[in-house]
């Protein structure tokens, strides 16, 4: 009974370590340039499977790094306004989470490399380029996170990386609408980003981690959150209205929850920017999801 108990609380300590609610992030852009896809060639199902094992497992690695060297370094403390990190608790040992993180990059090295022998050199560029991103994101000499290029490194990897390295997978080629709607799922991650950091605004500052929210201050980085979020939805239309109204829908699809998340990034304080955080991340989902239903059935 012991033993149940144990193995059942290390599983929710290890839910807590991969952090559930940013994996829509890596999710929705990989199902968004592959149903761009469908509109040129028929879907390779074990390349498709194969970037999604490999999105979700470089999602993951990030998560679990972070947990490590933020825990490490002293960045995480028990004055921490978001949910509880594992290494800083001592809820998961130390061996244990390095364990787990060399694990998760071997999954995402072995996905990444069936990847490179279908994709060429640039897929393989890019690979080693977001392993190396797990790391730089919050170790190194220059740690992303702590120098205000959070926002930015999501843009990148899960805009335009993920989405546009998807659509790669499986026609070979460019598109610039799939650029459009890489931009539009890059932003929606970049507001996931930028709520955490709102949040741990106190927090930051006391160990001098210098996010974009510290140096904006907190009123211009809700600001910035609010053209994040808007700056999607505009994107996403000027691209759309050249291709089908259909796709323009989904921009009306979208505006009531946009509406509701800014309203709410201007008030929200404290915890509840935790259930802040979570709903940018679904709105974001949906905005690939949407679309990507709409490219595959209707156009």
């Amino acid at each position: 009974m012991l033993i149940k108990y144990q193995l059942k609380s290390q599983l929710k300590y290890w839910w807590l370590a991969i952090r559930p609610n940013t994996l829509l992030a890596s999710m929705g852009p990989i199902l968004l340039g592959t149903a761009l896809a469908t509109r040129d060639v028929d879907i390779n199902m074990a390349i498709f499977f194969s970037t999604l094992v490999c999105a979700l497992s470089l999602q993951i690695a990030v998560n679990l790094a972070n947990d490590l060297f933020d825990g490490l370094s002293g960045v995480d403390s028990k004055q921490r306004v978001g949910p509880v990190r594992v290494v800083q608790a001592g809820l998961i040992s130390l061996s244990a989470i390095k364990l787990g993180l060399a694990l998760i990059c071997t999954v995402a090295m072995l996905s990444g490399l069936y990847l490179a022998v279908e994709g060429g050199g640039w897929i393989l560029a890019l690979g080693v380029l977001s392993l190396l991103g797990v790391f730089a994101y919050s170790a190194g000499p220059f740690p992303l996170a702590s120098n205000a290029l959070g926002e930015v490194t999501v843009l990148i990897f899960f805009g335009w990386v993920s989405v546009l390295g998807s659509y790669y997978l499986q026609t070979g080629t460019l598109s610039l609408l799939g650029f459009g709607l890489a931009t539009s799922a890059g932003l929606y991650s970049s507001a996931i980003m930028l709520v955490n950091n709102i949040r741990d605004i106190a927090t930051d500052k006391a160990v001098k981690k210098y996010t974009l929210a510290v140096i904006l201050g907190e009123h211009k980085a809700r600001i910035l959150l609010a053209m994040l979020m808007t700056g999607a939805l505009i994107v996403h239309a000027i691209f759309a209205i050249q291709v089908s109204s259909i796709l323009l829908l989904t921009t009306i699809l979208l505006v009531t929850p946009s509406y509701y998340v800014i309203k709410k990034g201007f008030t929200l304080q404290g915890p509840a920017l935790n259930s802040l955080l979570a709903n940018v991340a679904k709105v974001g989902f949906l905005y690939c999801l949407s679309v990507a239903l709409s490219l595959i059935i209707f156009l």
